[in-house]
């Protein structure tokens, strides 16, 4: 699987920690930068790893930033990136297998480089949950959430 993974300046320093639990995993990362530790602003990499999302260039996303709070409100806002902040494996699996997230978010002042490798392995090793047998009603939940992002109601 193709994986766009995205760091602003306060991500940058777990770069190649992400970048090789990726490969590790058996997949291959897309890197859209930055490429030093000088200021950026997170949005600009949640919106390059959301359209690589979008466009079928990538079916999963990794972001980083200080919190992985911005770059996860910044992703959320593009139509078909699903993104959540997870800070622990349990989050990061269920994440996918339950809700379809497709974009991890983690902070890079929070975690260390141990706590990230085996996040980035939780959520590239899960998947969704919902076209399996008995899985209707994890299908049933993620329309609703498909179904906000269309119309903003779930009802009418």
């Amino acid at each position: 699987m193709k994986v766009a993974v995205g760091f602003d300046h306060a991500g940058f320093p777990l770069k190649e920690v992400v970048l090789d639990a990726v490969r590790t995993a058996g997949h291959e990362p897309i890197d859209l930068g930055t490429y030093s530790s000088a200021s950026v602003d997170y949005p600009d990499y949640s919106e390059k790893v959301g359209r690589a999302i979008q466009t079928g260039e990538a079916e999963r996303g990794i972001l980083v930033c200080g919190s992985g709070i911005g770059a996860c409100i910044a992703a959320n806002k593009m139509k078909g990136v699903y993104a959540s902040i997870c800070h622990d494996t349990y989050s990061a699996a269920q994440g996918v297998m339950h809700d379809e997230m497709n974009v991890l978010c983690l902070g890079g002042r929070v975690v260390g480089p141990e706590l990230a490798k085996s996040l980035v392995s939780a959520f590239l090793n899960a998947r969704y949950e919902g076209n399996d047998p008995g899985g209707e009603r994890l299908a049933r939940r993620v329309a609703k959430i498909h179904k906000l992002e269309d119309v903003g109601k779930l009802e009418g």
